[in-house]
């Protein structure tokens, strides 16, 4: 059985290559943080268990609730410098197409 644990990793490493877009908040219509990461379920983790130092640690933010695959890293931090510029309502909408009801979807990932 020990011989499958790095199959699995490198099965989670090949089909999660690229880059994501994510929100995290604290609650629904609640504070919003829009991230990027490589890994999106070790990023994910992070901030479900208070790892990540900063303003995400000071509000809570625990839940995430959109996230966006893109095919490159690079691809990934353009799209989220963009939506940091959006108004609030942008990013609400764009939660809303995903995740009507702001549930957490950290679950999904695995």
């Amino acid at each position: 059985m020990a011989g499958l644990v790095p199959a699995i990793h490198v099965l989670l490493q090949s089909r999660m290559a690229g880059g994501w877009v994510y929100f995290i908040t604290n609650k629904r219509n609640g504070v919003l943080y829009a991230g990027v990461t490589s890994t999106l379920p070790k990023r994910a983790y992070e901030h479900r268990e208070g790892l990540v130092d900063r303003f995400t640690q000071e509000h809570g933010l625990k839940r995430l609730v959109y996230y966006e695959r893109h095919d490159t890293i690079q691809s990934a931090i353009q799209r989220e410098k963009n939506i940091k510029h959006w108004p609030r309502a942008w990013k609400v909408r764009l939660i809303h197409s995903m995740n009507p009801n702001w549930d957490d979807l950290y679950d999904t990932l695995i």
